[in-house]
């Protein structure tokens, strides 16, 4: 379980993050949605240790992981699909997923097959590069690399953004298998409303750092959505 308990960061004298409290528990997707430029992003780099928060504290299970470093974080299971995906161009799909390894505790330095199991694409590309890949290659390499880690929260900010809908289906399939079969701790933070209500199980909307609303996805009512997400 991941607890985030009054949790505050600013950029200089920009307040990006206010008092954030929220709950994600392990078997569950819970989603954090929102207009652009609320905090979603830098929400998700304060978890991960990206940055580090001006107050409140962030518990893995019962350890307070607040003072530890991103690197520290991932031995521990947390991981991040950033968004833009961000995988390394120049390195191979094989040498990407490689790279996840340095997360994992128990030192394997062998790509888990379950990994080419639930993307079966990246098996039959595993010596192209990276950057030859289509963006929901890319983005299915992203997530591979996470799990590759085993980690027991994952962290994804926007996965559908540019993505196809075919590949969007697959992902949020991934997602949910990892939650009933795994029982892993899935974090999303995701702006397509109809994603969210398909594989999410429970949201938080945040506005101006803070968050504004929260409750099971079938609470998504249109009063809602106009309230806090309607552009």
């Amino acid at each position: 379980m991941l607890t985030i308990s009054k949790l505050s960061f600013s950029y200089g004298m920009v307040q990006a993050l206010s008092d954030v409290t929220m709950t994600m528990r392990p078997g569950r997707v819970t989603c954090v949605m929102g207009r652009n430029g609320v905090g979603k992003t830098t929400l998700m780099k304060t978890l991960m240790g990206l940055l580090v928060p001006t107050g409140g504290s962030i518990q893995l299970n019962d350890r307070n992981v607040t003072p530890l470093a991103a690197n520290q974080r991932a031995r521990l299971g947390i991981a991040l699909v950033p968004q833009g995906r961000q995988i390394f161009p120049k390195l191979t799909v094989e040498e990407n997923l490689r790279v996840g390894l340095e997360a994992r505790p128990d030192r394997k330095r062998v790509v888990p097959t379950e990994v080419f199991d639930t993307f079966p694409v990246l098996k039959k590309m595993a010596k192209r590069m990276g950057g030859d890949l289509s963006g929901g290659q890319q983005q299915q390499l992203a997530i591979a690399r996470a799990l590759v880690g085993d980690p027991k929260v994952l962290l994804l900010d926007e996965p559908t953004e540019g993505i196809q809908p075919n590949i969007i289906q697959q992902i949020g399939e991934v997602l949910r298998k990892l939650v009933t079969e795994r029982k892993m701790t899935v974090v999303l933070v995701e702006q397509y409303l109809d994603f969210v209500r398909e594989f999410g199980e429970y949201f938080y909307i945040m506005n101006r750092a803070r968050v504004v609303s929260e409750g099971e996805t079938s609470g998504l009512t249109p009063e809602v959505v106009s309230q806090h997400l309607s552009v």
